[in-house]
């Protein structure tokens, strides 16, 4: 089709190739929002679950653990099934990252815009 017009074939190549990777990075976003992962503390006695966005969803607390004399045992509980959470929302969102790069056939550990 552009035959003869020198490194314009592959520029059309390169910004079609562009308009892919937008169009499954803007998929992905909206993919990240329904993904859900779940983090836990205590053994389970607390539990966080969030979007792979990182956005805490729900907060499951088993009704054991409310002591008035452990109030920060309690807090730290919740903090860390939190904190799991959103370590698990990273990953997995890295995880769906690796899997467009390598479908675009770019490198695993390339960084882009997320």
């Amino acid at each position: 089709m552009l035959k003869g017009l020198g490194g314009l074939g592959d520029m059309a190549k390169m910004m079609k190739a562009a308009q892919q990777m937008q169009d499954k990075m803007a998929a992905l976003q909206d993919d990240l929002r329904t993904i859900t992962v779940e983090g836990e503390s205590g053994a389970g006695l607390v539990r966080a679950t969030a979007t792979a966005k990182g956005e805490l969803t729900a907060l499951d607390i088993d009704p054991s653990i409310f002591n008035p004399d452990e109030k920060e045992v309690v807090e730290d509980l919740i903090l860390a099934a939190i904190k799991d959470a959103q370590a698990k929302a990273s990953d997995r969102a890295q995880a769906e990252m690796r899997k467009i790069t390598e479908e675009m056939g770019l490198p695993a550990d390339m960084k882009l815009p997320f």
